[in-house]
């Protein structure tokens, strides 16, 4: 069998189902390709010729007048059979078929699937979905996602594999609008004819440009070798899982969306904490843990301080922390030294540091940045969580995240709460900046618990 790295570096794509029909998906796929910045050749199969925007069309594949590295099926299920035969003719290395319409919808759909992974099998070719948009590789443009923009195809450091059609299509191209979420490599898995999770997470594990690891699944189809591959995996990179499926009720759902067997998800779960995979219950967790890994270094402990003008915001936050298994850091008499000159009340000065109503006195700006340079210093510290009032713009937060690039030595997470319009401006300015923050405080201590997590793994290892 051909490898995923090889159909990952294609250098050309012809496109079934090619249509002069500018809103129609194979034309869809031309545009993006040209307009995105891929450089390898492009033709269509289309049984009248033609062309569109340049890109010629031709009647079989055999009269591509080229070596076809990647195929890219968007025709209907009963039509698929006879044109891999004829790729395996043609020496293709890879196909991406986006069509819907096969084991997920019935015996008819299955047994066109099984016929098609007997062809692959049998070709050596490498087969992903059905019933995906397929493949994205930033490095060099090369997409079979007809939905793909620039941003989606703007190289990043997250390699992206999903169980999904076009729920990946549409969370890369979410993520992508975001420089932190922007992506290395995206594998679309759809019904897993033939590659699978194991396939997209070892490739992942070796892919230079992928720094972390998303995955987003509704079964696992070999637990042995996926849970092998994880373990390796993670020796190198993160490794985050979103999983679908795992009440009763959205394991039937996934049973009729792609064909899959969920599986006991209290049992799953205990052997992905094994293996050192992180799980994600929700997307916005997925993206928070991201974030958290691209921009704050991994923590030393598990010992954590706060940094806070709301009482209430530091105890729900201490409340989950202790939830994750982390613990109030216990600051050194120097440091409650230093917090003295601009904490006036000694029981402000504990963890958690209540920076109000000193704040008042002493402003934004010296409050906050002695109270987190006394924190640096403080190696009993291993993270700490910054919680403020959006009131007044970005402008005071200015020398605070110059202070956290230049001097932060843990993870520094910011949560800062008020009106609506001032919390969005900070919020962009602060990922301008690169500092990692969360509408709110427990979100960031879930993150820290989790890299905190891989961080002990790393140790066993």
């Amino acid at each position: 069998m051909r490898s995923v790295k090889e159909v990952l570096e294609s250098k050309n794509i012809v496109i079934f189902g090619a249509s002069q029909d500018p809103m129609k998906p194979g034309s869809m796929l031309i545009a993006t390709l040209q307009h995105n910045g891929f450089k390898g050749r492009i033709a269509g199969i289309n049984p009248r010729g033609g062309q569109f925007q340049g890109v010629p069309f031709y009647r079989t594949i055999e009269e591509v007048p080229f070596d076809v590295d990647l195929v890219s099926m968007i025709i209907p299920p009963a039509a698929v059979p006879e044109a891999l035969r004829a790729c395996a003719r043609k020496g293709v290395k890879g196909v991406v078929i986006s069509s819907e319409g096969f084991s997920e919808s019935g015996d008819t759909g299955r047994a066109i699937q099984e016929e098609i992974r007997t062809i692959l099998r049998g070709a050596g070719m490498r087969g992903f979905g059905p019933n995906t948009l397929g493949l994205v590789n930033t490095e060099t443009g090369l997409t079979t996602s007809y939905f793909a923009n620039r941003h989606m195809l703007t190289p990043g450091s997250v390699g992206f594999a999903a169980q999904s059609g076009i729920f990946v299509g549409a969370l890369l191209m979410h993520m992508s609008a975001f420089p932190v979420y922007r992506i290395s490599k995206g594998l679309g898995l759809g019904n897993k004819v033939d590659v699978d999770e194991s396939d997209a997470l070892e490739y992942l594990a070796g892919d230079a440009q992928t720094r972390i690891i998303g995955l987003y699944l509704e079964d696992i189809r070999d637990g042995s070798r996926f849970l092998e591959a994880a373990r390796k995996a993670v020796r190198q990179k993160p490794v985050i899982l979103l999983k679908g499926g795992r009440s009763a009720a959205g394991g039937a759902a996934t049973a009729s969306h792609t064909a899959s067997l969920a599986v006991n998800d209290g049992v799953l779960d205990g052997a992905l904490r094994q293996a050192g995979v992180l799980r994600a219950r929700k997307i916005d967790e997925l993206l928070a843990t991201i974030m958290g890994f691209q921009w704050a270094p991994l923590p030393r402990g598990n010992r954590i301080a706060l940094v806070t003008f709301s009482g209430a915001q530091a105890v729900m936050s201490i409340d989950r922390a202790s939830d994750e298994g982390l613990a109030l850091a216990r600051f050194r008499p120097e440091t409650l030294e230093r917090l003295s000159a601009v904490i006036s009340t000694a029981p402000k000065r504990q963890n958690p540091v209540d920076t109000y109503p000193d704040m008042n006195v002493h402003g934004f700006e010296k409050t906050a940045l002695t109270s987190l340079e006394a924190l640096f210093d403080d190696d009993g510290v291993d993270g700490i969580f910054f919680i403020s009032f959006a009131a007044y713009g970005p402008e005071p937060l200015r020398q605070l995240a110059q202070l956290i690039k230049e001097k932060a030595n843990k993870p520094v997470f910011v949560s800062l709460l008020g009106d609506p319009g001032q919390e969005a401006a900070c919020r962009s300015y602060l990922m301008e900046q690169q500092i990692p923050i969360f509408d709110y405080p427990e979100t960031g201590i879930e993150v820290f618990a989790r890299m905190w997590q891989y961080a002990r793994n790393l140790k066993r290892k």
